[in-house]
């Protein structure tokens, strides 16, 4: 018997296409997530995040894939083992292609995160798939507006000063609704912090 060789590498997708961002590949399936991370009886301040993926040149990447996972408005996550997990449906969990936007945009309807122990500053943490990667990226939404805590959070504080600002989303209160701007530049001079798990 032959003893086979071990499988190539390959780059992320397309096979998480039709299951998880089916309609962005024209694909008329249901999805499990979306973009909508808030419910009705979530605590929090209603909050909208939009952003897109920009490669190395800048040009919008048209098939990304972005997953959240966050704390509610009372710095508590939605998972089993927390024994303080929230009370509500809020699930905590988004997933958005960027390809089912006409600009090219990632949004999520939430809510802004609490600290979670006062240690760590308001934050929503980030996954980003995409085609050529060999492994999706991690990294993190700070809110600008939060500096005394951003300035005691030791994850931030682990980023070299002169790149925190890629990881740092801006408020733009409209009159509908509370409004936070960040992009993901995935190489260049403005890369974004991406950090290893």
């Amino acid at each position: 018997m032959a003893k086979l060789g071990q499988t190539p590498s390959q780059t992320v997708g397309p096979y998480f296409a039709y299951g998880l961002t089916p309609e962005q590949y024209g694909y008329d399936l249901g999805r499990l997530a979306d973009g909508t991370v808030v419910t009705a009886s979530a605590k929090g301040e209603r909050t909208r995040i939009e952003g897109r993926v920009l490669d190395g040149e800048g040009n919008p990447v048209t098939d990304a894939m972005i997953e959240i996972w966050q704390a509610d408005g009372e710095g508590r996550y939605a998972h089993l083992a927390n024994p303080h997990r929230p009370d509500t449906t809020f699930t905590g969990f988004g997933r958005f292609g960027t390809g089912t936007d006409p600009s090219n945009r990632f949004i999520f309807e939430t809510v802004k995160p609490a600290s979670i122990d006062g240690k760590h500053a308001p934050h929503i943490n980030v996954i980003v798939f995409m085609r050529g990667m060999l492994l999706h990226a991690y990294t993190r939404i700070y809110f600008a507006e939060e500096s005394a805590l951003n300035e005691k959070d030791p994850v931030m504080q682990s980023v070299p000063p002169e790149r925190r600002a890629t990881l740092l989303a801006q408020r733009a209160q409209s009159a509908a609704e509370v409004l936070y701007r960040w992009d993901i530049h995935m190489q260049g001079e403005a890369e974004t912090v991406f950090f290893d798990v």
